[in-house]
């Protein structure tokens, strides 16, 4: 199996909002979130975020949480940015009590018409091994399936907490510059 086919963790969580789809803008929330704001939405666990490019000029999101054990921080590249969709792939740093490693992260942030004036967001979040990672576990005896294991009940539960936090985040924001049009 190539290591492109294995995955560490993925989760799924989904919150609804008393927010109209057309109002939403998850690009807009994502690149001009306060670090205050991002902080709130899973307290104890997020420790910092920031807003910045890369040299050639795509969008970043930089945040540094706990996940588990392990203090993680993520440049989040925008792959894709839409008022419904963004999809944000980072080489994270991983700390750890046995060293420092890498993990690739896949974050996925959806929005979808749940009819009656409400929108569904949904929160994914998809790790894969990197090489670094791979020879990190090799180097300190873990099992593939034992990282695997911890990581995937590690994010789940992160996931699982921040994901109603991201949404109604997002609703303040769509509510406050639905307010400023106005």
């Amino acid at each position: 199996m190539k290591i492109l086919d294995l995955i560490l963790s993925q989760s799924a969580y989904s919150h609804e909002i008393d927010v109209p789809f057309a109002q939403v803008d998850i690009a807009d929330w994502l690149f001009t979130v306060s670090e205050a704001e991002y902080l709130r939405c899973c307290e104890p666990d997020h420790i910092a975020a920031g807003i910045t490019t890369t040299d050639d000029g795509r969008r970043m999101s930089i945040n540094v949480e706990m996940v588990g054990t392990g203090l993680v921080v993520q440049h989040y590249v925008a792959d894709e940015a839409t008022p419904s969709y963004c999809r944000m792939n980072s080489i994270s740093d991983v700390f750890t009590a046995n060293g420092h490693t890498k993990v690739n992260v896949l974050w996925e942030l959806i929005a979808e018409d749940a009819g009656n004036g409400r929108t569904r967001y949904t929160n994914r979040v998809t790790a894969r091994p990197t090489d670094n990672f791979m020879a990190f576990i090799e180097a300190n005896e873990i099992a593939f399936e034992a990282a695997a294991a911890a990581r995937q009940a590690a994010g789940s539960d992160h996931n699982r907490r921040e994901t109603p936090l991201f949404a109604e985040s997002i609703a303040r924001r769509a509510l406050s510059r639905q307010e400023s049009v106005q």
